[in-house]
């Protein structure tokens, strides 16, 4: 979970991680490993996201403001975003009983 440091509200619960995770790209082989855990990265940018501030403004209990912006440029970079909410979309079309691909038409 989050260790010793203060929880906040947007923090991810275990069953967000739990769909999350697979969508995270692994830590890459063959360099140093990583200090921060993914799922601490994903709860700074929440926090980054909702409250709307300025990187060098994130709690100092997160992981370091270059660390999260360095994720979120590569993931973004890599089109890691996009995977991320077209598999979170057809799952929520899944369980609305639509079908995964299908557009909205107005």
């Amino acid at each position: 979970m989050c260790g010793l440091r203060t929880r906040y509200s947007t923090d991810l619960s275990d069953p967000e991680w739990e769909i999350l995770r697979p969508l995270v790209p692994e830590v890459k082989p063959g360099g140093r490993p990583a200090i921060h855990a993914r799922r601490e990265i994903l709860n700074a940018l929440a926090y980054w996201l909702r409250a709307g501030c300025a990187w060098r403004l994130l709690p100092h209990d997160l992981p370091p403001w270059q660390t999260v912006y360095h994720y979120w440029r590569r993931w973004q970079q890599e089109g890691v975003w996009e995977r991320m909410l077209t598999a979170l979309r057809e799952r929520e079309r899944v369980q609305l009983g639509r079908e995964p691909g299908e557009r909205r038409r107005s």
